[in-house]
């Protein structure tokens, strides 16, 4: 949310050169005051923390541990434990559980900079410390209920530990070709999951983002993805994009566009249309 409202002050603020945009935002009734109270907000939303980590709500330091290894040796895919609880007539409102991705899609979704950056503006000192501890402890606490969470643990595990990112995103792959979810395939693809399993190798596995006003490429492959190749399309240009264990190629293919910047494994570099930048990576 603290996100949400400072995107929609600054995007605000860019508008608010031209008199149509300014006419906009007077039939909206957004006016200094509401951007006031929208400023406000963003700056006092509470954040909780226990034991050293975001917590996923307030009050969930008091809820009961539960017991993983019982219940994996009991029913082996414990995916659903929510329905598992409710047979047993017991809730998943007791246990520190969670049926997919939450906490961890702070780190799906924005950059550690960034994220440090968010809190600072709430009035939390991030310490970078609490990034793997937070994973860590997620990772223990939740049963992937929901296709999509597996491909955000493989995102967030990408630079950590690269063979269990790699095993997740194959299990993610799995989820309609092998219908792991016992039956639901039949009722509809898990499109989500089906466009985050492109979405991961093309943006997290090649580190591609774009941070002012240059296109970054930092690749950090699984050791079983040999090769990854695709295109870029970023201000006028179609750029083809090819990465391997020991190299990083962008090739620019022919345009009118002006020449953009880039940052390559760390070297900051001008590629023009038509030109082919290539750097070598430490493996």
């Amino acid at each position: 949310m603290s996100w949400l409202l400072r995107r929609a002050v600054e995007v605000r603020g860019l508008l608010d050169a031209h008199q149509q945009d300014r006419q906009l935002w007077e039939r909206l009734g957004v006016g200094d005051g509401e951007l006031a109270r929208w400023e406000q907000v963003a700056r006092r939303l509470r954040v909780p923390f226990h034991d050293g980590v975001l917590s996923q709500f307030e009050g969930w330091e008091r809820l009961e541990e539960l017991d993983w290894d019982a219940y994996r040796r009991r029913y082996g895919n414990i995916g659903r434990l929510d329905l598992i609880l409710k047979a047993e007539g017991d809730t998943t409102n007791r246990y520190k559980l969670a049926k997919q991705a939450d906490v961890l899609m702070l780190f799906y979704l924005l950059s550690a900079d960034e994220l440090e950056g968010l809190l600072d503006h709430l009035g939390y000192r991030l310490d970078r410390t609490m990034i793997p501890a937070t994973v860590d402890y997620y990772l223990a606490r939740t049963a992937h209920g929901s296709t999509l969470s597996r491909l955000v643990h493989a995102w967030v595990l990408a630079r950590a530990d690269r063979p269990r990112s790699w095993r997740l995103f194959r299990e993610s792959l799995a989820a309609d070709l092998d219908d792991t979810q016992g039956g639901t395939t039949r009722e509809g693809i898990h499109l989500g999951a089906m466009g985050g399993s492109v979405d991961l190798p093309q943006r997290c596995y090649s580190g591609l983002e774009v941070r002012r006003d240059t296109l970054w490429l930092d690749p950090r492959l699984p050791d079983e993805l040999r090769s990854l190749a695709f295109d870029v399309a970023y201000r006028g240009h179609s750029l083809a994009v090819t990465i391997t264990h020991d190299r990083l190629s962008v090739t620019a293919r022919p345009c009118a566009a002006h020449p953009i910047r880039a940052s390559l494994a760390g070297r900051v570099a001008e590629i023009a249309p038509g030109q082919t930048v290539q750097v070598a990576l430490a493996r």
